[in-house]
């Protein structure tokens, strides 16, 4: 058999703060440099929440509160500079592509002559394949590869798009989150409470639709109280939405942090009730905790990841009654609440990083050799 061959590889990302796919990007650092590559980041904006391995291009700390297109463009030298000097064996590149026009550019001039593989982590086409997928499906194809983070996108989008060169690998969840984070906040000490936590932006996520689910279902009467865990631009409205309801007292906000695991193992169970995804982590944390999980079945992951009535519930539809009822099974039937809890972390084995970091470096065996 022959030895496996180490490489020089860079992962792109607008930052490394935040959101899922920016943490599954630093997670894919210390995959990679766990199996012996040389892995260098560079992220676009100066933000870091995530632990991440490797040695870092920060091109965020060259912006200034008076950016113009030339300091710009000379970031965008300095970046091309950079991957010609290293002369890396691959580019993968996780940023969203909701430009042809900045995708041509990077095609044409960032990237050219470079292997890349590109890494698309959401269902809605517009965000990843530009608002001309036809035209962008042409500088995939000239990509060594196109992975997707869930089958639904692999399938449903980039092969319908004509992309030829496509994969899935989920994102990893990490084993070592078990004993990390801070310690439970007081304000949860001694509370059973039903978690929701992410980016703060309703237009996705619809923490509107939850809350509402929440004070149908009366579990707060039963002192079960709801907890949102994050920031974002809606965060106010949604406060202001919480205080109208008549469990206003059941419903708590909490900040983000980068480490909330012990909010997560503590919850009864954790919600997602966006309108699309890519590879929820949320249900893959929550579920490595030994959390279950009550999620919508959007696009794309849930269906991968929740199996109904054994790790969780999966609902069929965006519906009120049917999301009020799922919470209501899963607070107060115990003996059914012990049997999904039983099978939580057994059912996400296969997210692991050990087996995910393993599939993406017999993919770069594969890809460049």
């Amino acid at each position: 058999m022959a030895a496996e061959k180490k490489f020089k590889v860079c992962l792109v990302s607008i930052s490394l703060a935040k959101g899922g796919l920016e943490r599954s990007c630093a997670m894919l650092s210390q995959m990679l440099e766990g199996k012996g590559h040389d892995v260098h980041l560079v992220i676009l904006n100066d933000e870091v929440d995530y632990p991440f391995s490797g040695k870092m291009l920060n091109l965020g700390k060259l912006k200034s509160d008076n950016d113009s297109v030339v300091k710009r463009l000379l970031r965008f030298r300095k970046f091309r500079n950079y991957l010609k000097k290293v002369n890396f064996d691959v580019i993968i590149d996780h940023r969203p592509k909701n430009k042809l026009e900045r995708e041509l550019f990077y095609s044409k001039f960032i990237y050219r002559e470079l292997n890349k593989i590109y890494v698309v982590h959401s269902s809605k086409k517009t965000e990843y394949l530009t608002e001309n997928p036809a035209l962008f499906s042409k500088i995939c194809n000239k990509n060594i590869l196109n992975v997707a983070v869930s089958e639904y996108i692999e399938n449903e989008i980039l092969k319908k798009e004509g992309i030829a060169n496509t994969l899935t690998i989920h994102n990893a969840f990490n084993p070592a989150w078990e004993g990390e984070g801070i310690g439970l906040p007081e304000v949860l000490q001694n509370k059973k409470y039903i978690l929701s936590y992410g980016r703060l932006d309703d237009s996705i996520k619809d923490f509107k639709f939850l809350m509402e689910a929440f004070s149908r279902s009366k579990v707060w009467e039963r002192d079960y109280h709801l907890v949102i865990l994050g920031d974002g631009k809606d965060k106010e409205m949604l406060q202001k939405l919480a205080i109208t309801k008549g469990c206003a007292r059941q419903i708590i906000f909490l900040p983000f942090t980068n480490s909330p695991f012990e909010i997560i193992k503590n919850a009864h169970c954790v919600t997602l009730t966006s309108k699309y995804e890519g590879f929820p982590m949320v249900l893959v944390e929550s579920l490595s905790l030994g959390t279950p999980v009550v999620s919508l079945d959007i696009p794309s992951g849930p269906s991968e990841i929740v199996q109904h009535q054994k790790n969780g519930l999966l609902i069929a539809e965006r519906s009120l009654p049917l999301f009020s009822e799922a919470l209501q099974n899963i607070c107060f039937a115990d003996g059914f609440y012990q049997k999904l809890k039983a099978n939580t972390k057994p059912s996400v084995e296969k997210f692991s990083m050990q087996t995910i970091s393993e599939k993406w470096n017999q993919t770069l065996q594969h890809a460049l050799r």
